[in-house]
């Protein structure tokens, strides 16, 4: 026998090797995913098919009972439109500021940039009960918002901002805006020094506004990450709770309730109706799902 037959004889190569290696590191990983986010899933849907007390939980009839529920059901349809409220107005205010910020704090000669960068970043990494404690005593009858706008002639009497219907959703917004805006600006501002600067140099030269610079040099270059902070933005007020419970819990009379809120009061809070509760947690997921889906598609053209 050859020295060439003897060197191809039947085994491993090195390739496959490295391959096998690979998935025996990935696949601790994958049964925690698996175990800890798939299955929890597939058992949620199933949740939501089935009707009756927590311990004696049986399948609906028909089985989309509790999905066919929620259309009929005046406060989740409340949820729901009080969600979107939100979404529509505060999203593109937030990322419309954001990236203003962003491109402000990125001028070169600018001075105490880390000053004011650290300024516009904290509200995000301040705890929720103190800046809900703080919003509702600025938006209290006889708070200081009231107190500055009847002094500047702008109302004729005080406002009961946290119990009136509109107040109580502009009261989250500007919430929802003060909070995020500086977490989503850090995003943008990270990108925008892989920019060369020469570029908005050059663009000043010819005499390009600071208006133009931003539409048609940042913003370009920007758009993978501003795509990222939409969906990321997007998911995360569709899933609103926080603010509705400490702010407003959902009042007056669920006019400001958000989804995941209306989910926690249906699970833990009124009779517990599980099923339901995992029907209203998967229109979350859906509505989530589509709404990434179509951004991704208008905002990535590959």
């Amino acid at each position: 026998m050859s020295n060439s037959e003897q060197t191809k004889k039947p085994g491993m190569t090195m390739e496959r090797r490295r391959s096998l290696t690979g998935w025996l590191f990935l696949l601790p990983g994958s049964v925690l995913i698996v175990w800890m986010s798939f299955y929890p899933m597939v058992r949620a849907f199933l949740v939501s098919l089935m009707r009756g007390k927590p311990t004696a939980l049986e399948y609906s009839e028909p089985l989309w009972r509790n999905y066919q529920y929620m259309f009929k059901d005046k406060v989740f349809l409340t949820s729901l439109k009080n969600t979107f409220t939100y979404l529509i107005i505060q999203v593109p205010v937030m990322l419309v500021l954001a990236l203003i910020f962003a491109s402000l704090l990125n001028q070169k000669d600018l001075k105490l940039k880390g000053l004011f960068r650290t300024c516009i970043f904290l509200p995000c990494a301040t705890a929720l009960v103190s800046y809900s404690i703080v919003f509702r005593t600025l938006f209290a009858y006889d708070g200081f918002i009231n107190a500055i706008l009847v002094k500047a002639n702008l109302l004729k009497e005080p406002v009961n901002w946290l119990n009136d219907p509109t107040g109580a959703k502009a009261v989250i917004i500007l919430a929802l805006i003060w909070r995020w805006t500086g977490y989503n600006m850090v995003f943008y501002l990270s990108s925008m020094q892989s920019i060369d600067y020469s570029i908005y140099e050059a663009a000043r030269i010819d005499g390009a506004s600071p208006f133009t610079q931003l539409t048609k040099i940042t913003m370009p270059l920007l758009k993978p990450i501003i795509l990222v902070t939409a969906i990321m933005s997007t998911n995360g007020t569709l899933q609103l709770y926080d603010e509705s419970v400490a702010l407003t819990n959902g009042g007056p009379a669920n006019a400001s309730i958000t989804m995941s809120h209306y989910i926690y009061n249906t699970t833990f809070v009124t009779s517990p109706n599980f099923g339901y509760a995992a029907a209203m947690s998967f229109m979350i997921l859906i509505m989530v799902a589509i709404l990434s889906a179509i951004q991704m598609k208008v905002g990535d053209k590959r």
